[in-house]
């Protein structure tokens, strides 16, 4: 079934559209945990620990790539919408090459800070030997990194979902099967599980380069282009809320793990890890039907047709409720044997991890709502309101149940802060929702 982003959408149609990708986004995610998996049990605690404070300081070099995906995405297909294919072809291509050029800026800038912040945030001894040797390997493929992300989006805007599944299932299981060589039958430890990440992440950043700059059957490709400052800005404002978005958190995983550190010590921040990797791949679902769907909403906004924004928002609503009931009874079923799956090897780390993971993803409940909201106001081009949902659900509301919460319930308060944090904001996306539906028509 051949589907535009122009079609009507019946909930099939819909679903269909945006599994590649949901599946896309999920499937990113294992980047970091095949790595945890490999790194965790045939290598060890302490360099797992390792891979897990470092992360969060690689995502946030990567925003970029959020960033420019998301917003050049809602300005491409409103571009699209409103009849310019021409127009619509050069934003896209200034934003790639825009991407690309502060990408490698941000990666040389990286390459020297890493130490010297592992450093303040704590690290020493071996602990800060492996994050370094980690971290600086994961840095020279920063720039394929911020690509990959990058073009999840924008191969929904040209049409293309599942090519640009197809990209990330290639790189996703390169990285994999590397994983498997490097560090389970050659025992490369540490450094097996970098070159394994980089090289899928080459994979997923050069490939569509390569495909975008040749003539194809997608509504893009990149072509000779003018620079156009306002574009760019409008770019990054439109994109602001998801850069926000894995902003605050990676800087919330590092507050998250400082506060374990403090209470627990080392196992703390592994069971943490498992627990944030298990977030990953269902958040990811959230964000990826969120982001699947934007570049329709762009569209219909961009061409004027109200009956379609009220199809879609109505639609998204029903498909939400049902994916954040399902998945938080996965989450608390099936709680142990994930949990086993990285941490199998210590029953005390195990039961810690599968007690935090089961109090985290009662928040799955709510997260889907807060993460659609704005992404949907990032489709509508409204980057302002997207930003302060995402900055109220991040560094306003999450920050202070993380500070708070564990003076008067100890660890509990520690896993119990995403849930609470969620309640607040829903009162927040919900409200602006309610203020704005007349200004767009999606009620």
């Amino acid at each position: 079934m051949k589907i535009q982003i122009s079609d009507h959408f019946s909930f099939p149609k819909l679903i269909i559209f945006t599994l590649p990708t949901i599946a896309m986004l999920v499937f990113t995610s294992l980047y970091s945990i095949v790595d945890g998996f490999f790194v965790s049990n045939y290598v060890g605690e302490p360099a797992f620990a390792a891979i897990n404070l470092v992360f969060p300081f690689i995502m946030i070099l990567g925003v970029i790539g959020f960033m420019f995906g998301t917003g050049g995405s809602a300005l491409v297909a409103k571009t699209l919408g409103e009849n310019q294919p021409a127009k619509a072809n050069s934003y896209f291509s200034m934003i790639v090459y825009s991407a690309l050029i502060l990408a490698v800026a941000i990666s040389i800038l990286g390459w020297f800070l890493i130490n010297p912040v592992l450093q303040k945030f704590g690290a020493d001894g071996e602990l800060l030997i492996n994050s370094v040797i980690y971290g600086k390997l994961l840095i020279l493929s920063l720039p394929a990194f911020i690509l990959q992300f990058m073009f999840q989006t924008l191969f929904i805007t040209a049409g293309k979902p599942t090519l640009g599944l197809c990209v990330t299932l290639i790189a996703g299981f390169t990285n994999m099967f590397l994983d498997y060589i490097f560090i389970g039958k050659m025992h490369f430890g540490l450094q097996g599980a970098a070159y394994a990440t980089i090289i899928g992440q080459f994979i997923g950043g050069i490939l569509p380069i390569l495909y975008f700059a040749k003539p194809n059957s997608s509504l893009l490709r990149l072509t000779k282009t003018n620079f156009d400052f306002k574009i760019l800005l409008k770019t990054c404002i439109n994109g602001s809320s998801e850069m926000v978005t894995q902003i605050s958190m990676s800087l919330i995983n590092m507050l998250y793990m400082w506060q374990l550190l403090r209470l627990t010590g080392q196992s703390g921040v592994a069971a943490f890890g498992v627990i944030m990797y298990l977030e990953f791949i269902f958040s990811g679902i959230f964000l990826g039907y969120s982001t699947g769907s934007s570049p329709i909403i762009s569209y219909n906004y961009g061409a004027g047709n109200s009956n379609e924004l009220k199809n879609l928002f109505k639609k998204s609503l029903i498909i939400l409720i049902i994916l954040q009931t399902t998945l938080t009874a996965i989450a608390e079923i099936f709680a142990y044997p994930l949990s086993g799956i990285f941490v199998g090897y210590s029953s005390s780390l195990h039961e810690m991890t599968t007690y935090g993971f089961r109090l985290y993803s009662l928040a799955f409940l709510i997260m889907g709502f807060n993460i659609f909201g704005s992404a949907f106001y990032t489709a509508l081009n409204n980057g302002v309101i997207s930003a302060i949902i995402s900055f109220s659900r991040t560094c306003v509301f999450q920050v202070l149940c993380i500070l708070i919460l564990p003076a008067f319930f100890g660890i509990n308060g520690i896993w119990s802060a995403i849930g609470i944090s969620e309640i607040l904001t829903l009162a927040i996306t919900g409200s602006f929702l309610y203020r704005t539906k007349s200004v767009y028509g999606y009620v």
